[in-house]
């Protein structure tokens, strides 16, 4: 992926509807195929205790089946331990995993036996994954929250985490779809991004939240790379875009996308615990906005 530069500007950009004002990639079409089946979701857990953990899940499918890749880091960025979880390969579709490491007893329970998906390797509902440390629940994904709680035997059943970044790989012609949680509890939005390339007189990008256009950019000759601030649930979200490889690169790679929320950790944890707001302005109100990367790949 082609990292973002560092100059991006705003001047040229249209907006339309209800917006507010690594090296070349030279792979083959089935490489960026299998590229593509790959799902990244990070979360930043605390603890009653005011720790703090980052867990980093990998949804991934592949020719061989689906799998699901664990890891545990510290508040120092010290990995706790690694964990392969391959349900669909060995039908091991339920399950769960005791760790001991040093004085931290982590617990990891799964079921995925009537996840549902779309196109993309995470699934969307039917399922339940939960995390507990030293018998305090710090993360719950999934719909079947009730089974988790049927379980697990954790003195603290309401997890406090949040969900701080997702990387997504994306895929089609002129039209690249996912689905996105800006916020918290809040509202799960289908976003659309409209892209032509063809024409380099005539090229645009057009970004459509829940089926409304936000953004729009034209002649993008002149502007493949750039940024803009759009609102989503009256919340401030910068728009930033990179499709330089798609208009002047011999092998075509892929066009990167990024949405970046802009709130304060205060308002990220929800917690009315005026010691954690204090730490959390001094140490770590600068990794908790949510982004999300989506890599889109044209298909042939």
């Amino acid at each position: 992926m082609r990292d973002f530069p560092s100059c991006f500007g705003e001047n040229g950009i249209q907006v339309a509807g209800s917006s507010s004002s690594s090296g070349d990639i030279t792979t083959t079409t089935s490489t960026n195929r299998i590229a593509q089946n790959l799902v990244t979701c990070v979360y930043q857990c605390r603890m009653r205790n005011f720790s703090y953990f980052i867990i980093t899940l990998t949804w991934s499918k592949t020719l061989m089946g689906q799998s699901l890749s664990v890891e545990i880091n510290d508040s120092n960025n010290q990995c706790l331990c690694k964990l392969d979880i391959k349900p669909w390969l060995f039908s091991k579709r339920r399950g769960y995993r005791n760790l001991e490491v040093g004085s931290k007893l982590i617990a990891i329970y799964w079921d995925l036996s009537y996840a549902k998906f779309d196109s993309s390797p995470e699934p969307i509902e039917g399922f339940y994954f939960a995390i507990s440390m030293n018998q305090e629940l710090i993360l719950v994904l999934g719909d079947m929250e009730k089974e988790v709680h049927k379980k697990i035997d954790a003195t603290s059943l309401v997890p406090n985490a949040v969900f701080v970044s997702k990387r997504a790989h994306i895929f089609g012609k002129k039209a690249y779809s996912t689905r996105a949680q800006f916020c918290g509890k809040g509202q799960i939005h289908d976003i659309t991004i409209e892209c032509d390339t063809m024409c380099m007189n005539d090229s645009y990008l057009l970004i459509r939240i829940d089926g409304n256009p936000v953004m729009q950019v034209k002649c993008l000759k002149w502007k493949f790379r750039g940024n803009y601030t759009i609102l989503v649930d009256g919340l401030p979200v910068e728009v930033y875009w990179d499709v330089h490889s798609w208009l002047f690169e011999k092998f075509m790679g892929n066009a990167v996308f990024l949405f970046q929320t802009c709130l304060s950790a205060e308002k990220l944890w929800g917690s009315e615990d005026a010691s954690w707001s204090t730490m959390s302005k001094d140490r770590h109100s600068q990794t908790l906005g949510f982004s999300l990367v989506l890599c889109a790949w044209k298909n042939e």
